[in-house]
């Protein structure tokens, strides 16, 4: 038994949700973020499109079909999951809970309807949006990746429109004009006491 007064301070038991536009960074965030502090874990979600070069299962996503993305939903296995840009990304549940419980910060980067989705099921996750600088910017971010077709890049537009109107449901925001910084930023966030 330790002295009255001496005792350590609990870790704080974090659930943190990244949140924006599509092509505002939040991938070249969280990959900063977890070079500079990997204690955080970020939950790598299953998803039903196809890897972009260089992707790995496992490591960016968990890539599934849809037969077995339908079985994740039926059985109850996805904290949360949405349709985005013609195909679905979920979140694996017992990874996150298991974390939470063991009183270890979580990282979660989901799209807004995800975002929605664990407001209902855990309101006491920390909701982060990431914004761009400007509408301009978010254009040139998303049409410079060459990664995909215009019809893809005109679909997240469109749902960059929405989502960037759904900021005031957040928590907080960070604006991404710089990675470093708002790395700074997401990390006091995380390792902030739980209140």
């Amino acid at each position: 038994m330790s002295e009255p007064g001496t005792e350590p301070a609990p870790a704080a038991k974090r659930l943190i949700v990244l949140s924006g536009p599509s092509g505002v960074g939040k991938s070249t965030v969280v990959a900063e973020l977890r070079r500079a502090y990997p204690d955080v874990w970020l939950s790598v979600s299953a998803t039903t499109r196809a890897p972009r070069p260089g992707e790995q299962d496992g490591v960016q996503y968990h890539f599934v079909d849809d037969e077995e993305f339908d079985r994740l939903v039926a059985e109850d296995e996805l904290l949360e999951w949405a349709r985005f840009a013609g195909n679905r990304y979920g979140t694996p549940r017992r990874p996150v809970e298991e974390r939470l419980a063991a009183g270890l910060p979580v990282l979660l980067e989901i799209e807004l309807q995800g975002a929605r989705q664990v407001r209902e099921t855990m309101p006491e996750a920390l909701q982060v949006f990431l914004a761009p600088p400007s509408w301009d910017e978010l254009v040139r971010r998303l049409t410079g990746r060459g990664t995909e077709s215009e019809e893809v890049i005109r679909r997240r537009l469109e749902a960059a429109r929405v989502e960037l109107a759904a900021e005031k449901e957040f928590d907080t925001t960070l604006v991404n004009t710089s990675v470093r910084e708002v790395c700074a930023e997401l990390l006091a966030l995380i390792t902030a006491p739980a209140v």
